[in-house]
């Protein structure tokens, strides 16, 4: 399993930014797909993002497509999530997640494909 640390959350106003990053401890980092789920209070944790690991593809959910970028840096071991935008519906604690399978082809929107979390960072959007 790798290690992730994630960090860049915080409190902001409706139509701000922010940029989440994931750091990971994992040298073969390059070769894993990853992805951010966040969690609101009451409700299950959702995909938000996803990258392959050669960032050929990207997935996102609905409620931030065009709003939200997902990226990596296999020379840092981290990956990114660009929030613009930002809306009171997008405060949650978010996770970065890394895939199980070696150089899978395909980003997955479920959580068992994912088997290494980090511990999460919150963002909170006030109107």
């Amino acid at each position: 399993q790798v290690q992730l640390v994630e960090s860049g959350g915080g409190f902001v106003q409706a139509g701000d930014s922010l940029r989440l990053s994931c750091a990971a401890s994992l040298r073969t980092f390059s070769n894993y797909a990853m992805g951010w789920f966040r969690q609101s209070p009451g409700k299950s944790r959702e995909f938000v993002a996803g990258m392959t690991w050669s960032g050929g593809t990207t997935s996102y959910a609905d409620s931030v497509k065009g709003r939200f970028t997902i990226s990596r840096d296999n020379a840092k071991n981290t990956v990114y999530l660009q929030m613009n935008s930002l809306q009171t519906e997008d405060t949650a604690v978010y996770y970065c997640a890394a895939e199980r399978r070696f150089r899978r082809d395909s980003v997955s929107d479920s959580q068992t494909s994912y088997d290494s979390w980090g511990q999460g960072t919150q963002v909170t959007v006030s109107s």
